[in-house]
């Protein structure tokens, strides 16, 4: 395994590889870093490590979900502070106070509807019910760009104008949340759960990318998610169609970003997903951000060894990024290179 640039984070496509990330050469070493790292962390915090499959909660029909937005790093600078001097009047410091108490509560809510029936009565079905993962990735990746990160790992700019494909997307929280930031939002998954993506997005109006929403606070109705498209993509059917069929099968817009969380779980959809994987990643172009949940080794290290033998000539870097989200999990990075040696 080899670091990355500590001092000079490089990007790939939209994505930040943040200082300290790691190229993922070999799954066995990989597993092993992971695994001793969740053990070490259980045995720090007194948890069992175990908190079942992951869902949040299969009982009810809707949640509420609420993400905390965190305080900007601007937000402890007084309003009326310049580079020609400060003023200390009592009033600029209750305006401070009041800004910083503002930005610490700043919140985005989100209702998800859930189809608890299906995650009873629909074989191999689990993405009819929220899970941990998408949360917490929802609530890091949003505190990186409400908050102005400079080196939050979406880059914002470039994030703007691409195109983002996301694998697996069970209730589509992610597509209600992230797709303000981007130029378009393709959510998929199997076709028995379309209607709900869709219901989810319907039922959550999108908003400025810049005004996160305050506790309480509602858009309009007449709002519509005009950027996001929901959409059936079955990973079976992408692996086993020509390629003639699998152009008709997968989005037609080249992706900017390929994002796939919580989505390694059962060792006979390894392949068909990491054959959609290969074939949505445009050389050059197309990042793919995979987050799992650290649960069956043997499943992860299955993964990990796929997706390298897809580069037998280096086609794929793969990337380690540690202490990204916190909880059990492991986030890579994926880049299939132009050519050879890029």
């Amino acid at each position: 395994m080899d670091e990355s640039d500590e001092h000079a984070p490089a990007a790939r496509g939209v994505v930040r590889l943040p200082a300290g990330s790691i190229r993922v050469t070999d799954a066995d070493e990989e597993v092993f870093l992971l695994y001793t790292g969740l053990a070490a962390r259980t045995a720090a915090d007194g948890s069992s490590g175990f908190r079942g499959l992951g869902h949040i909660d299969s009982h009810e029909d809707t949640l509420t979900v609420t993400l905390n937005l965190g305080i900007p790093e601007n937000a402890d600078a007084p309003d009326d502070m310049t580079g020609a001097g400060k003023r200390k009047a009592r009033g600029s410091q209750s305006k401070k106070a009041r800004s910083k108490k503002d930005a610490a509560e700043r919140t985005l809510e989100v209702e998800i509807v859930q189809d608890k029936t299906a995650l009873r009565s629909r074989k191999g079905d689990t993405g009819s019910v929220l899970w941990h993962a998408s949360v917490d990735f929802a609530q890091t990746v949003l505190r990186q760009l409400y908050g102005g990160d400079a080196k939050s790992l979406l880059v914002p700019e470039l994030l703007k104008q691409a195109h983002v494909v996301e694998l697996g997307a069970g209730t589509g929280l992610l597509a209600v949340v992230l797709s303000p930031f981007v130029h378009h939002y393709t959510v998929t998954d199997i076709h028995d759960l379309v209607p709900l993506i869709r219901k989810n997005i319907a039922r959550n109006p999108p908003l400025p990318p810049t005004s996160p929403r305050s506790k309480g606070a509602r858009l309009p109705p007449s709002a519509t998610a005009s950027n996001v498209t929901a959409a059936a993509l079955d990973w079976i059917e992408i692996r086993n169609a020509t390629p003639a069929l699998r152009q008709k099968l997968a989005p037609s817009a080249p992706a900017g970003l390929v994002l796939v969380v919580d989505c390694i779980y059962h060792p006979s959809l390894i392949p068909p997903l990491l054959s959609t994987i290969d074939y949505l990643a445009v050389p050059g172009k197309t990042a793919v951000l995979v987050v799992v949940e650290l649960r069956a080794e043997d499943v992860v290290r299955e993964f990990l060894q796929g997706w390298l033998a897809l580069s037998p000539a280096g086609e794929w870097e793969i990337w380690s990024i540690g202490g990204l989200v916190d909880g059990p999990y492991a986030v890579w990075v994926g880049w299939r290179c132009a050519s050879s040696g890029t």
